[in-house]
């Protein structure tokens, strides 16, 4: 039927209310477009039909043509409860006390350390602005234990060159953390762990650094003046550097010698007290063989800097200790639960093994990923679970390598490998006592990657009876034979272990016998003990023959080890379960309810 009449039908006056304007109170003023909610419909205008605009004579059909009128419906049920959740910016954070009340106590320390004062703006100076940023701090059954708002500087405003100029700082690396572990767990000493409140604040800026008033705290005498930055703040591109050293100069006030193999290692030996320090930027974790000397060394940290004590190491980096009659164990049940969580996978069925046999990942595959980005998110997740899970290294390297461009196919072997994870949320590492005594696994794949034929080197170290360091590295040219793969394998177990004894060197910890290397090629272990090359070898570099001389000199042993006994046949190839489940048993990755007590 049509919609309006024909232009030459004018349509008959029908009955209806006529629509009269009532006066507006003066504050409230006319809206032509808001109905009172009193008010009746519409009526059906009786104007004649040539004072109407001309419709449009487009042939769509709309559903305003037709008369049909859905009203805008908004729900009240998606209110955001800023006390559960982080509010995303100041002006949210402002209108709630709690919020309120933990910026003013961000602001006050910032006040009580000095952290700026207010200059005038000169031209020519650089501005760098500021934010608030936001925390939630849980207790450990996830009820809130206080609201942190932290005030962050804007370091992409700094210039290179004007306000900052190095950068670097470093961090602890992981087997260096695995063999205080180590040794914690041989001699039985305790494990205490320290957190430093604001530490960036802590650092001393060398460069000249100006930064805008902090919103809500603008100095209502001075609102145009900037501040100078005399301490680092957090977000500034020289701030981790600027902490670090002004810790590790208080440390060596204290007693304390860095490590050569690895910065963040500090040691104090005195006499018969030996005391062992790693920092993470503002974790610590501090053991040795005397306690007190320990509660002497965080009493004057504590003097210097604002420390929390926080007991036995329990949590440290996402990695959770599990203190038991024979030793330590360690894992990361709550990291992985909370991955498995983020990528919606808490349901998800459990994979045996976490890569499959076939087919083999490749590049050869044309169903690029539109949006890499939760690929990447999850395999650089992946990574750091690889710190005590190491039956997922061999899967984790293997999606690693398609990170420049990933597929669907990819993206697939990276779930399987939470599945994996899955099933197995109960197992870790343990650390129990041992001898001292460094022993080495060292195996390769031979053109193992059906893309490039380059082969991969894989090591496994133990201290004692407790790994601590694993190790996949792709090498960088293409071995010509198993013998030459397997000794570039052995070159890199070589150097592993040359480090390895620096950092306990550093600990002044001395190994009663050389360093020992089990491979499975006997060809690779002739060549490393020949002194005699052949024209086949003459093409490896110079420089992976230093474990001929590192076994010359008696620094390395060398033994043959068969197939089905190598340990790091785990990290060179995708295993069948029983012979993946059989290697992981040999290398001690326990469940959590394992009855330890029992032996």
């Amino acid at each position: 039927m049509p919609l309006l009449p024909e232009p030459n039908i004018i349509p008959e006056p029908i009955s209806a209310p006529i629509l009269t304007t009532q006066p507006n109170p003066p504050d409230n003023p006319p809206n032509p477009n808001v109905l009172s909610p009193t008010s009746s419909p519409l009526p059906i205008l009786t104007a004649p039909v040539h004072l109407f605009p001309a419709l449009p004579s487009h042939p769509m059909q709309t559903r305003s043509k037709s008369g049909i009128v859905k009203k805008k419906s908004f729900a009240t049920s998606t209110t955001i409860n800023y006390l559960q959740t982080k509010p995303p910016n100041f002006t949210i954070a402002s209108k709630i006390p709690e919020w309120r009340v933990a910026m003013a106590s961000e602001f006050d320390a910032l006040q009580q350390q000095h952290t700026w004062s207010l200059i005038p703006l000169c031209s020519g100076q650089n501005l760098v602005g500021c934010c608030w940023v936001y925390k939630i701090k849980r207790n450990t059954d996830g009820s809130v234990s206080r609201y942190k708002a932290r005030l962050v500087s804007k370091g992409f405003h700094q210039k290179a060159g004007v306000d900052f100029n190095e950068t670097f700082s470093p961090v602890v690396k992981p087997p260096t953390v695995r063999i205080i572990l180590s040794l914690a767990a041989q001699n039985q000493w305790p494990l205490r762990q320290l957190d430093v409140s604001n530490a960036f604040l802590h650092g001393l800026l060398k460069e000249s650094v100006f930064m805008a008033q902090p919103l809500g705290f603008i100095d209502s005498t001075q609102p145009s003046h900037v501040c100078k930055l005399h301490k680092s703040l957090y977000g500034l591109k020289q701030a981790p550097r600027a902490w670090f050293e002004r810790f590790t100069s208080h440390l060596l006030t204290l007693g304390f010698t860095a490590s050569l193999a690895d910065a963040s290692l500090f040691v104090l030996h005195h006499g018969s007290t030996t005391v062992y320090l790693l920092l993470y930027v503002d974790d610590i974790i501090i053991t040795g063989n005397n306690s007190t000397a320990i509660s002497d060394i965080i009493s004057q940290l504590s003097a210097a800097f604002e420390l929390k004590d926080l007991g036995p190491l329990r949590y440290f980096l996402g990695l959770q200790i599990d203190y038991k009659k024979v030793g330590l164990f360690v894992h990361q049940h709550k990291y992985i639960t909370d991955l498995l969580h983020k990528f919606q996978m808490t349901d998800c069925k459990a994979s045996p093994t976490p890569i499959a046999t076939t087919p083999p990942i490749s590049t050869d595959n044309n169903d690029a990923l539109s949006d890499p980005t939760p690929f990447r998110s999850l395999v650089g997740a992946l990574q750091y679970a690889t710190f005590t899970r190491l039956d997922i290294a061999f899967a984790v390297n293997r999606v690693c390598q398609f990170m420049h461009k990933p597929s669907t196919v990819h993206f697939v072997a990276a779930k399987r490998i939470l599945r994996y994870l899955k099933g197995t949320l109960h197992k870790g590492v343990l650390f129990q006592p041992g001898p001292l005594a460094l022993t080495a696994f060292t195996d390769a794949d031979w053109a193992g990657d059906p893309s490039d034929r380059r082969s991969t080197s894989r090591v496994i170290v133990f201290l004692g009876h407790n790994l601590i360091t694993w190790l996949a590295k792709k090498q960088h040219t293409i071995s010509r034979s198993s013998t030459e793969a397997e000794y570039r394998s052995l070159a890199t177990g070589a150097a592993e272990l040359a480090w390895l004894r620096q950092v306990l060197c550093d600990l002044k910890l001395f190994l009663p016998s050389a360093p020992l290397i089990w491979c499975d090629n006997t060809s690779a272990l002739a060549l490393a003990s020949n002194p005699v090359f052949h024209g086949r070898t003459k093409h490896i570099e110079a420089d992976y023959h230093f474990v001929r001389e590192k076994v010359v000199c008696g620094d390395l042993l060398l033994q043959f080890i068969s197939i089905h006994d190598q340990l790091a046949d785990i990290f060179t190839k995708a295993l069948p379960s029983t012979r993946f489940l059989q290697l992981c048993s040999k290398l001690m990755v326990y469940s959590i309810d394992h009855q330890f007590e029992r032996g």
